[in-house]
């Protein structure tokens, strides 16, 4: 088994079913890699979505895409935070976030282009949490929302969430953006 700290969480530091999904979703064996890759993501889709499309529901779904990039945006906020308490070792309790109520607000809606920033930086800012963190801290747990995590595994869920809600948005949109930098040949 590899020892990186940034590995993949094994089952023992998380226990719930949704995480263990989200974060199987997830190809690769280093968290800080899939996170940085995921930067690239980020910019590709959100430049192959049209205008028509930002602000369109597309059924079944009752979020605009607009709407999933600032969900998307709160989450890479919640799961830094998280990660910044737990990683001291305190073992907090932390509380759920209800997404939906943020979603229903409406209160951080604005400019797409700015959204999409804003999503890159909160991600640049959580890859420098992570990159300063000692393979220690890595181990560290807590509960969230009622849940057993380890930091390793909300690094984790940070890549999974974002990847759940950006292959719905392809589809939706009918578009494939590129997942990570491309590569010169």
């Amino acid at each position: 088994m590899s020892r990186i700290a940034s590995r993949r969480p094994e089952s023992a530091e998380y226990d719930s079913d949704y995480h263990r999904d989200l974060i199987a979703r997830v190809e690769g064996r280093c968290a800080i890699e899939i996170l940085r890759g995921q930067l690239h993501w980020i910019c590709d889709l959100a430049g192959s979505i049209s205008t028509e499309q930002v602000d369109r529901v597309h059924a079944p779904y009752q979020w605009t895409i607009r709407q999933v990039f600032e969900h998307c945006a709160n989450a890479e906020r919640m799961f830094g935070y998280r990660i910044m308490c737990l990683a001291d070792g305190s073992g907090p309790t932390l509380p759920n976030w209800d997404e939906n109520v943020s979603a229903d607000s409406r209160f951080g809606l604005g400019n797409f282009s700015a959204l999409v920033t804003e999503l890159g930086d909160l991600r640049k800012a959580n890859l420098g949490l992570l990159q300063r963190l000692t393979p220690r801290a890595w181990d560290a747990a807590g509960s969230v929302a009622g849940y057993h995590v380890t930091v390793r595994s909300l690094a984790w869920l940070t890549a999974g969430h974002l990847l759940h809600h950006f292959e719905i948005v392809e589809n939706r949109c009918g578009v494939t953006a590129i997942r990570g930098p491309a590569m010169l040949e």
